[in-house]
């Protein structure tokens, strides 16, 4: 079992990494060059206006997952501050070493290598979980939407979101043999496949240079 410890990352050098998918092997294989490539000042001026609006607080624990290099790590902590704790996970072992490397002396902030959709972690552990730049690229969206669903506290928040619109993204995919299929649903099959989950209150805003899906867990 993969547990949530500060300062460490366990299960990556034991990973199966012979077990990757062609998906897994492309982040992999980007994930040395991925901030210097994609870690713009836009995106990062996008993304001080965007987390705000996640609607976070002060103490709160949440899930970052797809974490990637970890490029929401720095302003998910600001929303939660030193009481709060990030625990970031990606099935991509080069990935999660190089957030690692970047937020390992953070006391609040843990690493795993993990797929979203076998999520290692015990039900209703976090208060809200983050899913930035991820979801097109699921293999299962019904069972990683599961897994999120259920490590969630009752009235927890899902925060689905990208830097693009859905017709960016499918635009910007379409040229990748490996993603060129990872795309978004349509608004209204979002919102179908949210509800049969127990998602509730879902709001989604798609528009040119972003995409915001917030939604909640129930009480019950």
């Amino acid at each position: 079992m993969i547990k949530i410890t500060n300062h460490k990352i366990e299960n990556i050098d034991g990973y199966e990494v012979t077990e990757m998918t062609s998906r897994q092997s492309f982040f992999d294989d980007l994930a040395e060059t991925w901030d210097r490539r994609f870690h713009t000042k836009e995106l990062m001026n996008f993304l001080e206006k965007l987390v705000p609006m996640f609607g976070l607080r002060s103490g709160q624990k949440i899930l970052d997952v797809g974490t990637g290099t970890g490029i929401l790590i720095p302003f998910l902590l600001q929303e939660v501050g030193p009481s709060g704790h990030i625990v970031a996970i990606d099935y991509a072992v080069k990935m999660v070493k190089v957030c690692r490397s970047k937020y390992g002396d953070f006391s609040n902030v843990s690493f795993a290598v993990q797929k979203i959709e076998q999520i290692d972690y015990p039900s209703e552990s976090f208060d809200a979980v983050t899913c930035f730049g991820l979801f097109p690229h699921l293999e299962n969206r019904a069972e990683a939407l599961r897994q999120m669903y259920r490590v969630l506290k009752p009235e927890g928040r899902l925060i689905i979101a990208h830097a693009l619109s859905s017709q960016e993204i499918k635009d910007h995919h379409q040229n990748s043999s490996v993603v060129a299929q990872d795309t978004l649903p349509k608004s209204s099959e979002m919102r179908q496949i949210l509800k049969q989950i127990g998602f509730f209150r879902i709001s989604i805003t798609d528009k040119p240079g972003c995409y915001l899906c917030l939604l909640w867990k129930s009480s019950n």
